[in-house]
């Protein structure tokens, strides 16, 4: 009788499926009318609800679809087949400080929902959408190391010494961490392009935006497990001379071994593993999302290894009345990390292979001489350099719903890294016992917090056929970065490792200090506002004005002023094309906008003083200080001028869906240092706003359901991107002088020079060289001179040289390839970059045999080919196109294949298990490996170069991973 009771007090249960048109829909909220009882549906577009008694009606709702409320009286199961609506039809697009429909964005912004990532094992988010936006640039030349970060860049460089990647905003937080999120968590990802959207962040605007949505609870309880493990192999590895090829060919001495040092300084396989576990749930006003993930990857070099420890909690509630809105996210994470031994590559391409890793004693061998004195595995092994790293990104927000179309939000957040440094060389091994005789020992700690506040302010007005949206900000960003370090030498033992530095003696004896610290702080405060206005859904308005200001710029340049304006015609609504059956979509649209660059070092416009050293005094010495640069009141941020102009549209019921853009963007006032005349200033460079650089293009996006029918699909995507550089000016009317800059020094052995020239006029990344005009019988290179007369590189000058390559593409290219089979799913994608040449280091340093005496070298030096007839040594080390090859590739980037099981039971909702395979494959004319390990982004493309932007000849060979995965959904 009790349980009866129960029942006529909560009323029956309901259930049933919500469809559109194409077929189930899930995440649609069901809802008991006038109550705060509801659910979603699940990925199969099923629900289930416990009613209250004497319910009648549920109201059905979804972003894009029109609201229906159902009758459900006496009623066990419902069917529901929701609408779309046409004024909100299509996909949610996050924008500044806010959300739009898709049919609604005149700006060029692309988006991309978790399903659109590829599946990657990867220490970075965005290596899932390497070649999925076009004209974004996400490069990794070190894939294989875990500790790796991608490079990113959108539409071409665009500043000479300030910064080149895209400005990260974290659910609502700008200049969130991108290194704190896993991949599982991301919701979506919208990359801002045009600078009408980008422009409402101002100073931080200039290089694009990436705004990432983190998942969210819902009303239905889920938990979901996500597991895998990969394998990475080496691929596209260079070759090097056999023990029997070396002796053939009079290398070097034979020292009786037989060692392939490259395979001794690879793992193969590498392998890793992540975990996540994932649960969610709430009810119609609370719910929360909560995910753990732990990785321990592994790097292809011998030392090269991460393990981490993160997490993430996202809470939501809304207050009964609907009248207050609150969100809350934590998200720590914990990771330890050693760090890659990069030399250990270039060792293993040019060690003796008659060299054994190992004497007969049991030591490590090495030759004492030259570059050489050294054993690479002896170094990975035995040397300690790796990190502790902490994230924390705390974030919440309390929204007030004044009026059903007024509210204001108020968010703070902060976030944080710390960064501890870790290293130590013991006293037994070899370079040490040979050289210094000492162990040495180094700690530092580097500490970056960001807090932030901001207040919105939202109103909403649609009259007849007007829709109105205005928007109201102010913004509060305080940025402090500290650390210290310290390091000493000649410590009794090996055992405390970095733990001892107080017991080396090093300091001590040579009355060293052995600690240095740091701290700086900046602050950035802006207004802002925006208007959005439509009018019949026919015709798009936006227009926004940031006004922002800088403590890092000069006293009269704080603050500045960043308008943009948008436009966007819906052609398709108009009378004269709704016959036109084919066309479902046709908007055109056009931006302007103003954006900034300040991604700088604090206090480079002050009056700054520093250390120059200890000089001694009466048998005292003192600290010597003074002014350490020379003072720039004038300093501001570099500003860039955007234009865009935009195609969208969508055909055959939408079956092809894509947008064509055209941009010109042209940077000024460039952050930089220039050289100026000692005296009258202090310093011979000065940190200036100097130099305009203009980039131009057209992107294509296109997305095609090739097939449909019955059980099989084939969805096609298509991006790309054709991007035109100019550097336009080297001056302005306060500093004037060179025209052009030389770039790249090239390292020894021999003086190379330097292999690019930075001018006024070209592109960047245009290689300055010798042109070479073939060899000659005693095998040395012949170029020509400036009169054109052929004549040996090595009585070529300097003003010889001539452009003679670009190493930036033309044309980049992803096409993805997506079927389905019942149960069944396979992905496919293609990744490229065309019309550009690339400096093949290895070959010119090791590919020929006038390479230095007593190393190995690549087959290239004897396989007959261009490269093994330059014999003489005489001109080695000149510089000419004759190593320049053609860097165009196409890649099987990324195959995966899975397979999902739905189950039909109480305790599991599915099983997919999956296999990805990454760099499968590459097709390329370029001999020096992968094309993909030289870095095609920044201003000097085309060559591999260090941190100094000089080249180098460290290598880290590129890797084919295979990845074994399981999902299980509660």
């Amino acid at each position: 009788m009790m349980s009866q009771v129960a029942v006529a007090q909560t009323g029956t249960a309901i259930s049933g499926k919500v469809t559109d048109k194409q077929g189930a829909l899930p995440g649609v909220s069901v809802v008991e009318k006038g109550t705060t009882n509801g659910t979603t549906t699940d990925a199969d577009g099923n629900f289930k609800l416990q009613l209250s008694a004497g319910a009648k009606t549920l109201t059905i709702s979804h972003v894009g679809y029109t609201s229906q409320d159902v009758d459900v009286t006496n009623k066990s199961t419902v069917d529901i087949t929701l609408q779309e609506d046409e004024k909100t039809l299509g996909e949610v697009v996050v924008i500044g400080y806010g959300s739009l429909n898709k049919r609604e964005v005149s700006s060029a912004i692309t988006h991309l929902s978790s399903s659109d990532l590829l599946r990657v094992g990867s220490n970075s988010p965005l290596m899932s959408i390497q070649g999925k936006v076009a004209g974004l640039s996400v490069t990794n030349t070190s894939a294989g190391d875990p500790n790796s970060t991608p490079n990113i860049q959108l539409r071409g460089a665009s500043s000479r010494n300030a910064g080149l990647g895209p400005l990260y905003v974290i659910n609502g937080i700008p200049g969130g961490n991108i290194d704190n999120i896993n991949q599982n968590e991301i919701e979506s990802i919208d990359v801002l392009k045009g600078g009408a959207a980008s422009a409402i962040y101002g100073t931080r605007g200039s290089n694009g935006v990436i705004v990432i949505t983190t998942k969210k609870g819902s009303a239905q309880s889920r938990l979901f497990y996500d597991g895998y493990t990969s394998f990475d192999f080496l691929a596209n590895e260079l070759k090097v001379l056999s023990k029997d090829e070396f002796l053939a060919n009079k290398r070097g001495v034979d020292f009786g071994g037989n060692t392939n040092w490259l395979k001794e300084v690879s793992r193969q396989p590498a392998f890793s593993h992540k975990h996540t576990l994932q649960f969610s749930g709430g009810n119609g006003k609370t719910n929360y999302f909560s995910s753990v993930d732990f990785r321990d990857a592994n790097g292809i070099d011998l030392r090269a290894g991460k393990r981490e420890y993160g997490g993430r909690v996202n809470i939501n509630h809304t207050t009964a009345n609907d009248m207050f809105a609150l969100t809350f996210s934590v998200a720590p994470r914990y990771a330890k990390t050693s760090e890659a031994d990069y030399s250990g590559f270039n060792y293993a391409l040019t060690l003796n292979p008659t060299l054994s890793v190992k004497d007969s004693t049991g030591r490590y061998a090495y030759i004492n001489s030259g570059f050489f004195a050294n054993n690479p595995v002896e170094q990975a092994t035995s040397v300690i350099r790796g990190e502790e790293i902490k994230f924390l990104d705390v974030n919440g927000s309390a929204k007030w719903n004044i009026l059903q179309n007024l509210n204001t939000t108020v968010t703070f957040g902060e976030v944080t890294r710390s960064a501890r440094a870790q290293r130590f060389t013991p006293s037994n091994i070899t370079t040490v016992i040979n050289g210094s005789g000492r162990n040495t020992a180094y700690q530092a700690l580097n500490e970056n917090d960001q807090k932030s506040l901001e207040w919105l302010g939202n109103y909403f007005l649609d009259v007849n056929k007007h829709s109105v949206k205005l928007l109201a900000g102010y913004s509060y960003q305080l940025f402090t970065n500290s650390g210290f370090d310290a390091s000493n030498e000649k410590f009794p033992s090996d055992v405390l490792t970095y733990n001892g530095l107080g017991t080396g003696l090093w300091n001590l004896e040579k009355g060293i200090n052995g600690v240095g610290s740091y701290k700086n702080s900046s602050t950035l405060i802006a207004f802002f506002g925006r208007l959005n206005y439509d009018f019949d859904q026919k015709y798009y308005v936006s227009a926004s004005l940031r006004r922002e200001g800088s403590s890092k710029f000069g006293y009269g340049n704080k603050w500045g002023y960043f308008p943009a304006a948008s436009v966007a015609w819906r052609v398709t609504q108009e009378n004269f094309l709704k016959s036109v059956t084919w066309l479902n979509e046709l908007k055109v649209r056009a931006d302007y906008g103003e954006t900034g660059n300040q991604d700088f070092d604090p206090y480079k416009s002050l009056d700054t003083y520093g250390g120059y050293g200890y000089y001694p005094f009466n048998g005292t010495p003192y600290q010597v200080w003074g002014p350490n640069q020379n003072t720039n009141y004038d300093l501001r941020w570099e500003k860039a001028i955007n234009f865009n102009a935009g195609v969208d549209f969508e055909l055959f019921s939408n079956q092809v869906t894509g947008s064509v853009n055209y941009y010109v963007r042209t940077n000024k006032d460039l952050l930089g240092n220039y050289n100026v005349s000692n005296p009258p200033n202090i310093q011979g460079q000065t940190f200036a706003n100097v130099g305009t650089m203009r980039n131009t293009g057209v992107e294509l996006q296109l997305s095609a359901a090739v097939v449909n029918k019955g059980d099989f699909s084939y969805n096609l995507g298509l991006t790309g991107a054709w991007n035109n550089n100019k550097f336009v000016s080297f001056s302005n009317n306060l500093y004037r002088g060179q025209s052009y800059v030389d770039v790249v020094g090239m390292p020894a052995p021999g003086s190379p020079g330097t292999l690019q020239r930075l001018q006024e006029g070209t592109r960047i990344g245009s290689f300055y060289a010798l042109k070479s005009a073939g060899v000659n019988e005693s095998g040395a290179l012949l170029v020509y001179n400036k009169n054109g007369e052929v004549v040996p590189a090595n009585e070529a000058k300097n003003d010889d040289k001539q452009f003679v390559g670009n190493g930036l593409p033309k044309f980049t290219l992803g096409l993805s390839n997506s079927f389905k089979y019942k149960n069944w799913d396979l992905s496919v994608f293609l990744r490229g970059a065309f019309g550009y040449k690339l400096f093949n280091t290895y070959a010119f340093y090791l590919g020929t045999p006038a390479a230095q005496e007593n190393a190995n070298v690549l087959t290239s030096a004897y396989d007959g080919g261009k490269y093994s007839k330059l014999t003489s040594t005489s001109t080695y080390s000149s510089l000419s196109d004759y190593f320049l090859e053609a860097g165009g590739f196409l890649k099987v980037d990324n195959v995966t294949l899975s397979y999902t099981q739905p189950l039909k039971t109480k305790f599991m909702q599915s099983v997919r298990i999956y296999a990805t395979t990454r760099n499968l494959a590459t097709f390329t004319k370029f001999t020096g490996g992968d094309p993909d390990l030289i870095q095609v982004n920044g201003l000097y493309p085309g060559v591999r170069t260090n941190s100094d932007n000089n080249g180098t000849l460290d290598y880290y060979p590129s890797t084919t991973q295979l990845l074994l995965g399981l999902q299980l959904t509660f």
